[in-house]
């Protein structure tokens, strides 16, 4: 068995590379290392990775379709765990090129290799960002979701529907996953845990959105991983031997918690007070996530457990450790 883990300096393809490498199977990465946000960061988690038996790492761009063509027929890989993407709702509005290239021509080269090169399972990274202003909750994967309200949103949908077509057409079949506020040790810095804990310890004001008046499903990384691991070994299974099919599930804790409880779960793991800087809703952002977890829960028996009380705290651990504060 040897795996694909693309985006694998990246927050989740790191956690998930670990993982499975830990359990004994031949995992190769691949990344691009984009300046994004910090590449020391992605050079540390990659770092700790290639101290792992079983994994190898090539820089590599999914844009660039015939070297990956190259490495899908040279590894001829059991499964494929496609988690590189340009990520961020906030920065879509800024930089969209970069989204419609990471997001659609890449994940058409990875739907390309594995039309031709025939891995048992693709799974793949969605968002909850595709339910845009849906106003029922919890989000469903049963839920419409043709109304995203930011580019990110757009492309994550736009992957779901070419893995249908491909999944379809050609007998692949694939996994779908709509994360929904990924946080934890080694987590992106420009996501709002990351940001915060940063402000908080250097003094500075804190950002908050919607006048706080928002929730967020937040989902530890641990459980995140566990999903994806339990999901590998268990594609969707078809009516037909010669029959593709793409599933889509949530993967979230289940369990809104408001913006403002999460910022004082923060404060008392630094113990610190933050400095709130209370600002309007932005462009491109929603109210509330929930996740419906009952499929995942239907299909692997497990769903995300870890609440922000014990979560957040082990972020801020890693954060103070890996940045000497």
């Amino acid at each position: 068995m040897t795996i694909l883990v693309t985006g694998a300096a990246g927050f989740i393809g790191h956690h998930t590379a670990k993982r499975l490498c830990e359990e004994g199977v031949e995992v190769v990465g691949i990344d691009n290392l984009n300046d994004y946000y910090s590449v020391k960061l992605k050079l540390a988690r990659l770092a700790q990775l290639n101290e792992l038996p079983g994994f190898r790492f090539q820089t590599m761009d999914i844009v660039d379709k015939p070297a990956l063509m190259a490495l899908f027929k040279e590894e001829g890989f059991t499964e494929v765990i496609h988690l590189a993407a340009q990520a961020g709702v906030r920065h879509s509005l800024e930089n969209p090129d970069v989204y419609a290239q990471s997001n659609l021509v890449g994940f058409l080269n990875v739907l390309e290799a594995c039309r031709h090169y025939r891995p048992a399972h693709l799974i793949y990274a969605s968002s909850s960002s595709v339910y845009g202003a849906n106003s029922k909750l919890p989000f469903s994967v049963d839920d419409a979701v043709e109304q995203p309200v930011s580019l990110y949103a757009a492309t994550k949908r736009a992957n779901e529907l070419l893995a249908h077509s491909y999944c379809h057409l050609y007998g692949l079949k694939a996994s779908g996953l709509r994360f929904f506020t990924v946080y934890g040790p080694w987590g992106r810095p420009d996501m709002a845990l990351f940001k915060f804990t940063e402000a908080i310890l250097q003094g500075w004001p804190i950002d908050i959105y919607h006048h706080g008046q928002m929730a967020r499903d937040f989902t530890y990384v641990d459980d995140i991983v566990e999903s994806i691991v339990r999901l590998c070994p268990r594609p969707p299974v078809p009516e037909t031997e010669t029959e593709g099919v793409n599933r889509i599930f949530n993967i979230g804790r289940g369990k809104p918690v408001a913006l403002l409880d999460f910022v004082e779960c923060l404060e008392s793991a630094l113990g610190i007070k933050a400095q709130r800087n209370f600002l309007p809703m932005q462009a491109g952002d929603v109210i509330n996530t929930w996740a419906d977890v009952s499929a995942l829960a239907d299909w692997v028996g497990f769903s995300p457990q870890v609440e922000i009380e014990a979560g957040v705290p082990q972020f801020v651990n890693w954060y103070r450790h890996f940045y000497r504060v």
